[in-house]
């Protein structure tokens, strides 16, 4: 792990420097239907197109506030149907309904509103800052470095201790609404800490870190209150806070991307899984949010298995 001296990077150089314009017409309130028992709030939503990812399902948008759900963000939805994606370029403003249910989001109904100028990687002169430390990113067999954090039981915690256990670090923010974001991490690990007291002849090495990156909202308090509607054990599920600096350096060190839009509390992010074996390296690094719980069980598995 390379530590150089700070660095001052802005919010804004993550390649996303357009902007909405403000809305004219407010936009209908939120509509919340039953469809086959499952409860669906429905939002109409306006925003700016960001990327296409190569899946063909997957729009990156950068999005206005959806009032009484959450502020301006950057993220990305799955469209449904596909087809609605074809001849949208980055750039593009366009409005578009979202569904969510308690596990599940998606939109439709995309329209094309008027095409901008392409959104550009050009770092900007003026802007919001902050301190990160400068860090190499993690590949499969480095070792995974030394951080110091906080737990929900206001307990002192460094990744050092869990050396002998597999490890599965995931990063969250509690405020967080989109159910298929963090709230899907954590269903994710609730489900793989009980496939694994679960499994019969299972490990016993192992253990659970999900990290979040909104450390002032955060506090163990808070921390130990989300984890218990997650069901977590503590002794095999930890949740941590710490210094912004030390947090942004692991999420960055594990391809994790987060920022803040506007004065809002909303951090826009993208999804990282870290397995770290019981030797302390790295076994894999799963992206986004569209690994399983079967899969990552098996992984920690494997990883419980690795000598210290």
């Amino acid at each position: 792990m390379k530590f150089g001296w700070l660095s001052l990077i802005t919010l804004a150089a993550l390649g996303l420097t357009s902007s909405c314009s403000k809305q004219a017409v407010p936009l209908p309130a939120p509509e919340t239907v039953q469809i086959g028992g499952t409860t669906t709030q429905i939002f109409q939503v306006k925003g700016v197109v960001v990327e296409l990812d190569a899946d063909g399902q997957t729009v990156k948008i950068k999005h206005e506030e959806i009032p009484g759900y959450m502020g301006a963000m950057t993220m990305p939805f799955e469209a449904r149907p596909t087809n609605e994606l074809s001849g949208l370029v980055a750039g593009d403003k366009v409005s578009f309904r979202m569904s969510v249910t308690d596990t599940d989001g998606w939109i439709d109904q995309i329209k094309k509103l008027e095409a901008a100028a392409p959104v550009t990687n050009t770092l900007p002169t003026t802007g919001p800052f902050r301190a990160v430390r400068d860090v190499e990113p993690l590949h499969v067999g480095d070792l995974m470095p030394d951080y110091h954090f906080t737990n929900q039981l206001g307990q002192a915690v460094s990744l050092s201790q869990f050396r002998g256990q597999a490890l599965a670090i995931t990063f969250i923010f509690t405020r967080c609404p989109f159910p298929t974001f963090c709230p899907l991490m954590s269903r994710n690990f609730e489900e793989v800490q009980k496939k694994l007291l679960a499994q019969p002849n299972a490990p016993t090495n192992w253990h659970l870190l999900t990290i979040t990156f909104d450390p002032e909202y955060d506090t163990p308090p808070r921390l130990k209150g989300y984890a218990k509607q997650y069901n977590a054990d503590p002794a095999h599920w930890s949740f941590l806070t710490g210094a912004l600096i030390d947090v942004t350096a692991i999420a960055e060190q594990c391809g994790l991307l987060f920022w803040r839009e506007g004065d809002g509390w909303n951090i826009s992010h993208n999804l990282r899984t870290a397995v770290v074996d019981a030797g302390g390296r790295v076994q894999k690094i799963l992206p986004e949010n569209k690994w399983t719980s079967d899969e990552l069980a098996a992984e920690m598995v494997k990883a419980a298995l690795a000598k210290p």
